[in-house]
């Protein structure tokens, strides 16, 4: 204990805890044991024992002061990424990419969207401590890489616009925060803005945290304002230094080192999985306790507590966005480890001579489900390479094991099902699908309904946020009465704009983002917020328009295309093949309709001279993946190509889906 001190590994509080709880201990002992001994009472002979245990068992964390883990927190483009690229450059890291914006976001969906999707790990060095550093993605339907990102840390960073405030998704990462009793840091972010309003918003932000932590003593958190962009921050918005040292030095000094018990063998828990073609599965965790060594032999605790042998074949920590090798690790550090080949997230790997489970990492429940089938349209396997059920399902596994906030199911006709957070999220994983030279049909979602304890059945309701201008306000409450939502609150605000606030039962949303975006010109934003499952609220319509459905296989033409263009709107252009059974366009009408798009103009002899037979269409705006989700229905597939984006019915003839409609009788794979 006296080393341990003087090595400025324990703290004074933590000495006097210590001294305190020994000396009640062994007082209470030894008054037990006298007692025991004039009286000879066997059970205050036992008390004796018992304090004595007690004295015994009292164990001292240690801190590791050579670390400290932070995620980056904040609702979506709020600068977390810009802010991280900032610290590396800052920090004296040198690597290839340097220059490059946006580090840690890797994949070309990331880049192409300028969101974070999965949470990504990287390491910075500042006056000798090592910085472990997780950029949390700010959407909620990635909730599950938020909740696996806090598992592994002692502390976050919280950004905030400077400009928009606390946003919905601000409210969901801290809350996740503050479950887990981590200090926070906050930072007013873009402060360059024109229409910045800092003090505003950081009193904005002291309400939110009043009202998610219900403790005064939550205020006392430090506050900085920052330009990420630049790498500038300082403690007054009119005052901003030349760099986020006091950013980082408030990182060593408010934020914990993390804690590990000395006595305890090595306990690392899996928060993250990636994979080497060199090495195989590659393990991703916090070092709990204990430490490790290349060619250790150790135990995998699986879920259910089943048990896997493993040989650590090389260990790895992260310097930078990368990872380098090392032959040991210290508790308190994230590491990468190999050698297992059969790994989950939220297993625990330790020694085979003392097997201890540490709790399993945590995620909320899915609220939506997707069907995920083989592409069976008559241009199947025409753009894709990997087109059979087996690969799908293949691929669907794989995705399972680095996303713990989804779950697949193998249905019997073949087909599956995937459970995740939101649509979004389910749009992110086919668009990855389809870049992998997938090809694949997907379903319309589906809210997951429950029953409560009564058997009554409930539904997930979201609090969704708008900001639109003022013109738009009536068309948006009308459509949103009729998806049964309510409105909370509204407010009007600077530039005739709007804030409204609803209740929305979220099966309200499916398919309204693209019909918000439509009927505000595309000015208006909005923002979702899950607040929880509540009663059923009733049934209501989900799409008020029909499809243009093509009746034959063939070649659409501009002149069948022009002569229909009275019918709707079309997804389709001249020299698109089409198929029987395939949704071309939008009816303006509520019942579907077929078409042949297809259709020539018939020659004459009696042209006049000179005439065109050229004819003037409509631009087409050819939907993207995530507007066909929204806009089929649950007759309907999204046939996804590596090329293509279509639409069809389920029931490709006709004839077929007119005897099932009439029958009124549906087959299991159409509901």
């Amino acid at each position: 204990m006296v080393l341990e001190l003087v090595s400025g590994r324990v703290g004074r509080r933590q000495l006097f805890l210590f001294s305190f709880f020994s000396f009640f201990g062994l007082f209470w002992s030894l008054f037990f044991f006298a007692f025991s001994l004039c009286y000879k009472e066997k059970k205050v002979f036992s008390l004796f024992i018992l304090c004595y245990i007690f004295t015994c068992g009292i164990k001292m964390k240690q801190k590791n002061e050579k670390i400290r883990n932070i995620a980056i927190i904040a609702h979506v483009d709020h600068g977390k990424t810009t802010l991280v690229d900032a610290l590396f450059k800052q920090s004296g890291l040198a690597f290839k990419d340097m220059d490059q914006d946006r580090i840690m976001d890797s994949g070309d969906i990331e880049r192409e969207r300028g969101i974070t999707i999965s949470a990504k790990n990287c390491a910075i060095h500042w006056k000798g401590v090592k910085i472990n550093i997780i950029d949390t993605p700010g959407h909620a339907d990635f909730g599950g890489e938020v909740e696996r990102g806090l598992s592994m840390v002692d502390g976050v960073v919280l950004l905030v616009d400077a400009a928009e405030g606390p946003l919905p998704q601000t409210r969901f990462v801290l809350e996740k925060a503050l479950n887990k009793n981590l200090p926070v840091i906050v930072v007013i972010n873009k402060i360059d803005r024109a229409d910045a309003r800092p003090e505003e918003v950081l009193d904005e932000v002291y309400d939110l945290l009043l009202e998610l932590s219900q403790n005064e003593d939550i205020l006392e958190v430090p506050v900085f304002y920052a330009n990420g962009r630049e790498g500038r921050c300082g403690l007054s918005p009119d005052k901003i230094g030349d760099n986020l040292h006091p950013l980082l030095d408030a990182i060593l000094s408010y934020i914990p080192a993390p804690e590990y018990d000395d006595s305890e063998p090595f306990q690392m828990l899996v928060s993250d999985l990636s994979y080497s073609d060199f090495l195989g599965r590659l393990a991703v965790g916090k070092v709990i306790n204990g430490t490790a060594n290349t060619n250790d032999t150790l135990i995998c605790i699986k879920e259910g507590n089943k048990l896997e042998q493993l040989r650590v074949t090389r260990l790895q920590s992260y310097d930078g966005p990368t990872f380098k090798e090392t032959n040991d690790v210290e508790p308190g550090d994230i590491i990468v480890l190999s050698g297992v080949s059969d790994v989950s997230i939220g297993d625990t790997i330790c020694t085979k001579e003392e097997i201890k489970a540490l709790p399993r990492i945590k995620v909320d429940e899915p609220t939506v489900s997707m069907l995920f089938c083989q592409n069976t349209s008559p241009l199947a396997g025409t753009e894709g390479k990997a087109v059979t059920g087996a690969k799908i399902w293949e691929r669907l596994q794989k995705e399972a094991l680095k996303n713990v906030s989804i779950k697949i199911e193998k249905n019997l006709d073949d087909t599956f099902t995937v459970k995740g957070r939101g649509e979004f999220q389910m749009a992110i994983i086919v668009e990855e699908m389809r870049r992998d030279g997938f090809e694949l049909s997907v379903g319309r979602p589906h809210i997951i309904f429950k029953k409560d304890e009564n058997g009554n059945k409930t539904e997930p309701i979201e609090y969704l946020y708008i900001d639109c201008p003022e013109e738009y306000s009536g068309t948006i409450m009308d459509k949103l009465g009729r998806r049964k939502a309510v409105m909370l609150d509204m407010q009007y605000t600077t530039g005739n704009r709007v804030k409204i606030q609803f209740e929305i039962p979220a099966r309200g949303l499916i398919g309204y983002r693209d019909e918000f975006l439509t009927d505000t010109r595309g000015l208006g934003i909005m923002n979702t917020l899950v607040k929880g499952y509540e009663p059923y609220k009733g049934d209501f319509p989900d799409r008020t328009s029909g499809s243009l459905v093509c009746d034959r296989a063939g070649t659409a033409v501009a002149y069948g295309i022009w002569e229909l263009e009275d019918r709707g709107r079309f997804f389709i252009v001249p020299g698109d093949p089409v198929y029987e059974g395939q949704v071309v366009g939008e009816r303006n009408k509520e019942l579907d309709l077929l078409i042949n798009p297809t259709r020539t103009k018939k020659l004459t002899n009696l042209r006049a001279a000179g005439k065109d037979e050229a004819v003037s269409l409509t631009p087409v705006v050819k939907p993207s993946l995530e507007m066909a989700i929204q806009f089929i229905k649950d007759d309907e597939l999204v046939e996804v190509t590596p090329k293509s984006i279509r639409m069809r019915k389920k029931i490709l003839d006709s004839q077929q889906r007119k005897i099932f409609n009439n029958r009124g009788s549906i087959p299991d794979f159409l509901k």
